[in-house]
């Protein structure tokens, strides 16, 4: 794996597990969503024009892909937000950090035909393994509920279906990974209007309150993304969506330090688990 591509992926794991952590804090629904969708359309909105305007490759297979993309990332929002109101920051994310890879990893195997190598292999399935140990799956923690790990399972299979389709996008299709995730918000925006025309006031209530957590997420949740796909388009998924699993560490501790979920001992010893498997991953 190339340094650049590394460097790609760990930059977009801190913002990754930092708007998650405000999603977490904010504790709201669909109306979250959509404001912090607005936003981000209007902070990219130059960059976007940019890249539309240099886009020659559009046709009916980009409209589809992008389309499907909308579909899934939406999806995998709703899911994880349903998580956060039920279950911990550090519950949540990791199940759902757990089975994303592992799903993408495969199905970039048995549908882009990509390979994967033993020690591809063997890192992954320590960076998984240490992830479903931080959910409680060592049998020590019980705090994590069914509803929580369902939702974080959920959100994992989404997770898995957007990074895979996402990289034919990007890889195949030559969407420019910047406006594949801008048509995304644009799309999550629309669909959620009358959502959020029905909790006007809580949306004032959310901006009123949380104005820099919500002007963060709208920020982050799309740079993140956007780092991952630029990786994607010279890195192979099987590399990619297991080394993405570096934001679940930043927030373990989130969670156990600043929210008070606890368990920090415990979930600190997998952590480094999953460091192991990173290791591994990247000096194959």
């Amino acid at each position: 794996m190339s340094p650049l591509g590394f460097a790609l992926i760990l930059a977009a794991a801190f913002c990754h597990a930092t708007w998650n952590f405000f999603v977490k804090r904010i504790n709201a629904g669909p109306e979250l969503i959509w404001l912090f969708s607005v936003l981000s359309v209007l902070i990219y909105s130059p960059l976007a024009i940019h890249f539309a305007s240099t886009f020659t490759g559009f046709g009916t297979k980009q409209a589809f892909f992008i389309a499907g993309s909308t579909a899934l990332h939406l999806g995998y929002l709703l899911l994880l937000q349903a998580g956060y109101r039920k279950g911990d920051l550090s519950v949540v994310y990791p199940t759902a950090r757990a089975t994303g890879p592992m799903l993408a990893t495969g199905l970039a195997v048995i549908f882009l035909g990509e390979t994967l190598s033993p020690t591809v292999a063997a890192g992954a399935a320590i960076i998984i393994l240490g992830v479903m140990m931080l959910t409680g799956g060592d049998g020590k923690t019980t705090r994590p509920t069914l509803a929580s790990l369902g939702f974080g399972v959920g959100a994992g299979l989404l997770i898995g279906s957007y990074t895979t389709w996402d990289a034919h996008a990007v890889s195949t299709l030559f969407i420019p990974p910047l406006l594949l995730e801008y048509a995304s918000g644009l799309g999550r925006v629309a669909l959620l209007a009358s959502t959020a025309y029905g909790r006007r006031e809580a949306i004032r209530a959310i901006w009123a309150e949380h104005r820099i957590g919500v002007l963060i997420i709208a920020i982050f949740n799309p740079l993140a993304y956007i780092l991952v796909l630029i990786a994607l388009t010279f890195t192979p998924v099987t590399y990619v969506a297991p080394l993405r699993e570096l934001s679940v560490l930043l927030t373990v501790l989130m969670g156990s330090l600043l929210l008070g979920e606890g368990f920090l001992p415990q979930r600190l010893l997998w952590a480094a688990v999953i460091l192991t498997g990173v290791i591994i991953l990247t000096a194959s």
